[in-house]
């Protein structure tokens, strides 16, 4: 068996892979893409072992356990996908950045990109502020107590 048939195949599932993980926007998609790529190494794994004629077989028992490792990655992958799916109501990547923590000096450097002076008093401002709207506003438990 020529080793180059099987190392072309490979290379062409990695790069389909990695052009969908680059160019994808969906999470789903880019999970899948990645199982593109897990298999392309799954497949030079065992080209060359069977190339190699390795007597242990490590090639194989390599596949396996990467294989083991793919099924419980995407098994977490789609339940984080579905948690913010039902959160948010897309599982676009794009919008994933919004539910990032951000801390006080975060915002200093986004008020600071966005043209606004960056201390951190402007930055505890929109804190306080945002604070007060929703104190004001009471609710039918307290408005009865």
């Amino acid at each position: 068996m020529h080793l180059a048939y099987p190392a072309v195949l490979a290379a062409l599932l990695f790069c389909t892979g990695l052009y969908g993980v680059l160019a994808r926007r969906n999470a789903i998609l880019v999970l899948m893409s990645v199982e593109l790529m897990l298999n392309a190494v799954n497949l030079n794994l065992v080209a060359f072992d069977v190339w190699l004629r390795d007597t242990l077989h490590s090639g194989q028992a390599l596949t396996l356990f990467t294989i083991a490792i793919a099924a419980a990655e995407i098994g977490i992958g789609l339940a984080i996908v579905l948690a913010v799916y039902r959160n948010r109501g897309s599982s676009a990547i794009d919008r994933l950045r919004d539910t990032a923590e951000t801390d006080d000096a975060d915002r200093a450097i986004d008020a600071e990109t966005d043209g606004h002076p960056a201390t951190a008093e402007n930055a505890t401002a929109g804190n306080a502020t945002a604070g007060n709207a929703t104190a004001g506003h009471t609710t039918n438990a307290e408005a009865t107590s």
